[in-house]
This record gives structure tokens, sequence and C-alpha cells, in this order.
């Protein structure tokens, strides 16, 4: 009996481990209630607003900063990246084919990132 309990325990942590490494970057998952999302590089779990931030550092920053205003149109170039807040809430935006773009309409994470604090108000 000792020998069953010891081996269903090590396959329950070995198919978690490998469940863990299947993941896609972007991917989000609900755990303890909370929308978590892979960050590949990190090779973990991190909020949402975390990822926008590691996506943001990873990809020369914050061009544009945070502000509930957009910066001007004939100021920014391809791929730049924005922080919009609207109230307490944000949205990564990214500057894509002459427009400001949610950052996951570019880079097409998980769709719960288009409902992801601010984001499902941008276009509003």
């Amino acid at each position: 009996m000792k020998r069953l309990v010891t081996l269903t325990l090590l396959m329950t942590i070995s198919f978690s481990s490998l469940f863990a490494m299947n993941y896609y970057h972007g991917e989000v998952i609900i755990k303890n209630n909370t929308e978590l999302a892979w960050d590949e590089k990190e090779k973990k779990l991190v909020s949402l607003e975390t990822f926008f931030r590691n996506y943001a550092k990873r990809n020369g920053g914050l061009t544009w900063g945070e502000s509930e205003n957009y910066p001007p149109y004939d100021k920014v170039y391809e791929y730049d990246l924005f922080m919009v807040k609207i109230g307490n809430e944000i949205c990564l935006m990214e500057f894509y084919h002459e427009r400001w773009r949610r950052a996951n309409d570019v880079r097409r994470w998980h769709d719960t990132f288009n409902e992801f604090s601010a984001c499902s108000k941008v276009f509003n």
C-alpha cells in the first residue's frame, strides 16, 4: 500500500510539472480565483499586470509612460508602447499599423487580456 501511495504521489507531481511546461506564452489560467499569465521568459505564472510590464521592459520600456492622454500621433513610431490609464485601471497599448491597439491585439496572447482592467474600455 505504501508503494502505491508513493507512486501515485510521484505521478501527480510529475504530471503537474509536465503540465506547467506546456503553457504557451501569454496563456491565462485561473489559480485560487486569480487570473495568472504564463511568462515564458520567466518560466512562471505572473499577474496580468506584471505580464504587461515584463513585456514592455523586454521591448524597450514604456515609450510613452502611463497616462490618461494618448501621445500625439505625429510623434509616435511603429511598436511604441504606452500604458493607458482609465480611472485606476490600465491597459498596455502598442502603436501598430498607424494606430494604437491593445498589445494583445498585436501579440495575440490569451483573449482574457482584452477584458483585463481597462482593456475592455479603451475604445469606448
